[in-house]
């Protein structure tokens, strides 16, 4: 890898919601930008939480299953025991800690403020061309 910073792989000014975003268009979001999360940042940047794909099925499903049920905000489903990253970070222990929770993303911040996503797909493409350069040499 050119560099070991994880600020070199980031997904950087990723789509966000606020925690009063309906959970629909949330899943919108996600769904349109072929994400398998979204992050949920105040209006300063502040990161407060994600929701996963898997968040936004669990809810769905309770309305879907339960007449009483009514889809709400974002803040009603996402995650707030986050885990995060900052840029300067070293990607490889980034991915091994993500692989070891089972996450598919990192927020990295900066003083606190969300200033991009290392993602899977993100990482796995430094590292594939990492081993391209080194399979050629």
């Amino acid at each position: 890898l050119r560099s070991l910073k994880l600020g070199d792989y980031l997904y950087e000014n990723p789509p966000t919601v606020s925690r009063d975003t309906n959970l629909y268009e949330a899943v919108s979001i996600i769904t349109d930008n072929k994400m398998s999360g979204i992050c949920v940042v105040e209006e300063d940047g502040t990161l407060v939480g994600i929701l996963s794909e898997m968040d936004c099925l669990r809810a769905v499903l309770d309305d879907v299953y339960n007449e009483d049920s009514r889809v709400g905000p974002v803040e009603d489903y996402m995650s707030t025991d986050l885990a995060t990253a900052g840029p300067h970070y070293d990607a490889v222990s980034v991915a091994a800690d993500m692989l070891k929770r089972g996450h598919r993303r990192r927020p990295v911040v900066k003083d606190g403020k969300l200033i991009g996503v290392a993602s899977c797909r993100r990482l796995l493409q430094a590292f594939k061309d990492f081993n391209y350069n080194k399979t050629i040499s």
